[in-house]
């Protein structure tokens, strides 16, 4: 009796038995409709250092010193196939009434909430969108989402960030309200606008989802077709 043939696996679950995906490009944020999404984890609470992907290779480069001894109170990454682009920066314009804000061109960032210390970055894990924080960089939309580690003992069960605790919230708006500040001036290019709940961190995740296709295209596409060239 003859056997019918096996589904055909697609592309790129193929090429990620043979190579390394690029964190960026090369992973799936999540399941359609799932309140889960996978992140690329850059820093950890620990580091003194700031490490950033380097976008043309995919590996962990390390950015610049931290400037003070503020450390980024939770891991903080990147989320897979989203572009801050033309929709972020209209949805950033619209709730902020500033008409001339740009999208950052960047992976749209991410902080996730863990009671458990997590020695180094260049990770994947699961977290699940919470909230975030509207950041204007200059003249820049640079949201930061926040999540929390999937079954976190301490944090797994927030599902709004109105469940953080006040100070929680206050550190992050404070890293990030400080972070880019040069020693010896009081010149400050970030600014945080608004904190925002997990529904509108989901409308941010879609528009940087939508922003990524129109600027990439969709990755499957694009390697099936170079497969066929």
């Amino acid at each position: 009796m003859a056997t019918s043939p096996k589904p055909r696996q697609p592309i790129w679950q193929l090429m990620g038995r043979l190579f390394r995906a690029h964190p960026w490009h090369g992973v799936r944020l999540g399941e359609k409709g799932s309140d889960v999404v996978t992140c690329y984890i850059e820093i950890t609470p620990s580091d003194t250092v700031k490490y950033e992907l380097d976008k043309t290779t995919g590996l962990l480069k390390l950015d610049r010193p931290q400037r003070f001894s503020n450390v980024c109170p939770a891991l903080y990454g990147l989320l897979p196939q989203t572009y801050c682009g033309t929709r972020v920066a209209e949805l950033s314009a619209e709730k902020t009434g500033r008409p001339s804000i740009s999208g950052d061109q960047d992976p749209l960032d991410i902080c996730v909430l863990s009671e458990r210390p997590v020695s180094h970055g260049d990770i994947l894990l699961q977290a699940i969108p919470i909230g975030g924080l509207r950041m204007i960089d200059g003249s820049e939309a640079d949201d930061k989402i926040v999540a929390v580690l999937v079954g976190d003992s301490a944090y797994g069960g927030f599902r709004d960030i109105t469940d953080c605790p006040e100070a929680l919230v206050s550190r992050l708006i404070h890293y990030f309200e400080t972070y880019k500040l040069a020693p010896g001036t009081n010149e400050n290019p970030c600014e945080i606008t608004h904190v925002y709940g997990r529904d509108e961190a989901f409308e941010v995740i879609r528009c940087a989802q939508a922003d990524y296709h129109e600027k990439f295209g969709s990755l499957e596409s694009l390697l099936d077709a170079a497969m066929k060239a």
